[in-house]
């Protein structure tokens, strides 16, 4: 059975996005645990602080290699476009961080430990992955021409 080109080619970008993601997420969970545990910032602070670290990997390994195929409607416009998905995707992980630690500390009756509150880090961090795909696919990085993956 042949794989349909646009669904293919879908499939290519959202590889690249992940391998993108993969190492942008290590960068994120070092500096969050460095931050949290090395240097005793706020989990919502640190989550903050390291999400806009990792965006710096994010943008040129996204705009370099995953959607370097797309039209180039100009950077500064690109940046601004790119900062302000972010912006509203570290608000979102950065509420889901702090609605799960509070979560998991309201269940456990005491204060979330380190493996809870990576754990609840890495899930946020998972939803978000989607959301940012779908905005960088369709709004950021997108294709200069209706109709293109």
């Amino acid at each position: 059975m042949e794989i349909h080109p646009r669904l293919r080619r879908l499939a290519s970008v959202g590889s690249r996005f992940l391998i993108v993601g993969a190492i942008s997420t290590l960068i994120e969970v070092g500096v969050f645990n460095l931050l949290v545990y090395a240097m005793g910032v706020d989990v919502v602070w640190a989550k903050i602080i390291a999400s806009l670290v990792a965006l710096v990997n994010a943008y040129v390994g996204n705009r370099e290699w995953t959607f370097k195929h797309r039209d180039r409607r100009g950077r500064v416009s690109e940046i601004v476009l790119f900062i302000l998905v972010n912006l509203a995707c570290t608000g979102l992980g950065a509420l889901l961080l702090w609605l799960g630690v509070e979560g998991v500390s309201t269940v456990l009756g005491r204060a979330a430990g380190p493996v809870a509150v990576n754990v609840v880090n890495l899930a946020s961090i998972a939803i978000v992955v989607l959301v940012r795909f779908v905005l960088y696919h369709g709004v950021v990085f997108r294709t200069g021409k209706p109709g293109k993956a």
